[in-house]
């Protein structure tokens, strides 16, 4: 991408796993607390895939999260797919910025900074702030089911944005992206990657959104799904005209920013269905990019499991919360928080002194008079 132009084939190249000898050093770390193995559950993992991410035994403890929701509004909702209006996301953007939504309250108690992303809304940008809007590709979607959500220019400029916050939040120290989205008809679009990547019908992937739509609407749901996975289908080997057929700005900007946070190495908590279904698209992009993901909660959404399920993520929460827009990944960012501060802090027993004879036994992390000389 030196050049200019953008080949999602660099991607595979570009990215790397988490440090494997880095975790086998942080399991080993934590094989010498004295706490017995399995005792901590899950916690032990998150730990360790964390000191794998940062490189580094002892883990930091996560200090600089960030709550990053992607908005957009998506014509297929004019067709009754959803329990909100069509063209409706910037009334859950305010509310956001006012901090009443259940995410802003949230990340308001755990002391997370919330930024928005506006990529398509469907409003006119002057009654927004210039830093959520900046980035914006246009008004609203294409209708996905009849004609494409982008054009091909629009696309790239989606997915370059979407690279740009990476990039921004990387060179900003923030330690641990918590992703999601703001949008109506997001769900729909998410249902349409989904079903064309996994290789599955329309009504195995429709949900019931976040609002929870009836018996009608999720049949015209299933029904929008199933004329857009056709459309789909056909750009199934170029993942940008996959994006740009089905997928509008809010979705191409979000798979664009994972993968580039996958290469800046910055771990991301995946929110609900619209998040995972974008990182299914980078997964097809560069196979080893979900190293660097959490699920942060299971939505319910089938579209959703089916997308987790084929890169192997393992929900933290289930809750059954399907608020979205970043809900989940902040209810899951305690937990992440404890396992980091637990592989971080806890003391250990000295290698070459496991039963503490002529000293404490005790190695709390940090580095002694002797390491600090050598740094010297």
């Amino acid at each position: 991408m030196s050049d200019g132009s953008l080949n999602l084939d660099d991607f595979g190249d570009l990215i790397e796993r988490p440090d494997s000898g880095v975790r086998r050093d942080a399991e080993e770390r934590r094989a010498r607390t004295g706490l017995p193995a399995g005792a901590l559950g899950r916690l032990d993992e998150l730990g360790e895939w964390l000191a794998a991410a940062q490189g580094r035994v002892p883990v930091e403890p996560v200090s600089r999260p960030k709550v990053l929701l992607f908005a957009g509004d998506h014509e297929v909702a004019s067709l009754g797919v959803s329990a909100r209006p069509a063209g409706g996301a910037h009334t859950l953007v305010r509310a956001a910025l006012e901090g009443t939504s259940p995410a802003a309250v949230l990340a308001r108690r755990l002391g997370v900074p919330l930024r928005i992303v506006d990529m398509s809304l469907d409003c006119d940008p002057g009654g927004l702030p210039e830093e959520v809007t900046r980035y914006r590709v246009r008004r609203s979607g294409g209708r996905l089911d009849i004609e494409d959500s982008l054009t091909a220019q629009e696309a790239e400029r989606a997915f370059r944005a979407g690279m740009a916050v990476a990039d921004e939040e990387a060179d900003a120290g923030t330690d641990l992206v918590l992703l999601g989205d703001i949008s109506v008809g997001g769900t729909t679009a998410a249902g349409v990657l989904v079903a064309a990547l996994c290789g599955t019908d329309a009504s195995v992937v429709t949900g019931r959104g976040g609002g929870r739509i009836d018996d009608l609407a999720w049949m015209r749901k299933c029904a929008a799904v199933r004329d857009g996975l056709r459309r789909a289908r056909p750009a199934l080997g170029d993942q940008l005209r996959l994006l740009a057929t089905v997928a509008g700005a809010d979705l191409t900007a979000i798979t664009g920013f994972l993968l580039q946070s996958a290469v800046r190495r910055t771990p991301v908590v995946l929110d609900g269905v619209v998040s995972a279904a974008c990182a299914l698209v980078a997964q097809r992009v560069a196979f080893r990019a979900p190293d660097w993901w959490l699920a942060g909660q299971a939505s319910g959404e089938p579209a959703q499991a089916r997308a987790l399920d084929r890169m192997a993520l393992d929900p933290l929460l289930d809750h059954g919360v399907t608020t979205g827009e970043g809900t989940g990944a902040l209810l899951a960012l305690p937990l992440v928080q404890a396992a980091s501060a637990l592989a971080a802090e806890l003391p250990v027993r000295a290698a070459a002194d496991p039963d503490g004879a002529g000293g404490s036994g005790q190695d709390d992390g940090r580095p002694g008079a002797a390491e600090m000389l050598d740094a010297t």
